[in-house]
C-alpha cells in the first residue's frame, strides 16, 4: 500500500513539474509576442514620422516656407 501511495504522490509531482514547464513555456511565448508586437508599433510609428516629416517639408517647399 505505501508503495503504491509513494507512485501515486510521484507521478502528481511530474504532472505538476510538467503542467509548471508548459504553463511558462506559454508565458515566454506570450512575452515573445508582446515584444514582437511592441516592435512592430514603434517601427510603425517611425515611418509614420518620417512620412509626415517629408509632408511638412513638400509643403514648406510648394508655400515657398523653406526659403
Amino acid at each position: 500500500m505505501a508503495d503504491n501511495t509513494q507512485k501515486m504522490s510521484y507521478q502528481a509531482g511530474e504532472t505538476k513539474g510538467q503542467a509548471q514547464e508548459k504553463a511558462s513555456n506559454l508565458m515566454d511565448g506570450a512575452d515573445n509576442a508582446a515584444q514582437s508586437a511592441k516592435e512592430s508599433v514603434q517601427e510603425a510609428g517611425q515611418q509614420v514620422r518620417a512620412k509626415t516629416q517629408e509632408a511638412v517639408e513638400g509643403v514648406k517647399n510648394a508655400t515657398g516656407m523653406n526659403k
